[in-house]
């Protein structure tokens, strides 16, 4: 954690000098795997797009933690006032951002909104680039209802790990799933606590999580974080395979708790893949001049100890 902390903070620096043409990539936060396979995406959209332009610059900014939206918010009013081409925004607020995306627009800046959703006029942004996340919270609910009934389990008690209240990809993720949990099971959600999306605090909750509630069929971890601090905690306790627990994007980690049992299944979302359709995406309307969809679903996919291995799991894991 230290040490992406260090890149992510380089990376800021480096970002203070002017470029001819720059691309700013903003995002929640440098401290997980998923925003690092957003930058490496990004990274290799800037190493193509540097044969057309050569003058072309991709920077990866974003504070040091996800609840920091005050400073999310200063390094796009930063990234304005260095007038950049394009910006691709991951916004840790669905509302917080919406006056700076504004201020984007009226400079003539185009962005480019990424894996969460911005509230406000949609005219204020070029497009949204992101997984569906309503639909990925649902199949990660009907994925566990599914497994509870293959183990005899129609009722009981199932908690959530969640990351922070407030942004648009949580409150679509975890309200796709809670909905579909209600509309479809007699399962009941006991708690959906935050975690801010650190490990160690998700592996506190959890851990408390299981021993006030001894029942507990199922556990539902709605991002890395909050899915490896679960994953850990169930380990801990003795209960890997013993529950159904649904994790969120797919690093080395959740990996090796699909493998062991500890996770039965996980929704992995193609984090390269908004990295790089982001910085082209940009590319292609602020130096290319080209039109680009108003939605673009970035997919998500199920993975479980079955398809681990498969190309079409090797092609979304990091």
């Amino acid at each position: 954690m230290k040490k992406a902390a260090i890149v992510l903070l380089a990376l800021v620096f480096a970002a203070t000098g002017v470029s001819a043409q720059e691309i700013a990539v903003i995002v929640k936060t440098g401290n997980s795997s998923f925003w690092q396979n957003v930058q490496t995406g990004s990274a290799d959209a800037n190493k193509e797009l540097k044969a057309k332009s050569k003058k072309l610059s991709v920077t990866f900014l974003g504070p040091q933690s996800d609840a920091m939206i005050n400073e999310q918010i200063n390094l796009v009013e930063s990234a304005i006032d260095r007038g950049v081409k394009a910006i691709v925004l991951a916004p840790s607020s669905v509302d917080a951002l919406i006056p700076a995306v504004a201020k984007a627009k009226a400079a003539g800046i185009p962005v480019i909104i990424l894996d969460s959703k911005l509230n406000g006029p949609t005219s204020n942004y070029v497009s949204f680039l992101a997984t569906d996340n309503v639909g990925a919270g649902q199949a990660c609910a009907k994925d566990m209802i599914d497994r509870l009934a293959a183990k005899g389990i129609t009722t009981g008690k199932i908690a959530i790990e969640s990351w922070a209240a407030g942004q648009g990809s949580e409150i679509d993720r975890v309200g796709g799933f809670k909905d579909y949990i209600a509309k479809n099971s007699k399962l009941s959600i006991v708690s959906t606590q935050y975690c801010g999306s650190d490990q160690v605090t998700a592996l506190n909750q959890v851990t408390n999580t299981l021993a006030a509630n001894t029942d507990l069929v199922g556990f539902f971890g709605a991002n890395e974080p909050a899915a490896v601090g679960m994953g850990r905690a169930i380990s801990q306790a003795g209960l890997s395979g013993k529950l159904v627990a649904v994790g969120f994007d797919g690093n080395g980690v959740m990996q090796g708790f699909i493998k062991d049992n500890t996770l039965t299944s996980m929704c992995v979302q193609s984090s390269y893949k908004m990295g790089y359709l982001g910085v082209k995406y940009a590319y292609d309307v602020a130096i290319g001049k080209k039109k680009i969809s108003d939605r673009i679903d970035t997919g998500f996919l199920m993975v479980n100890k079955e398809n681990i291995d498969s190309q079409d799991a090797k092609n979304v894991l990091y």
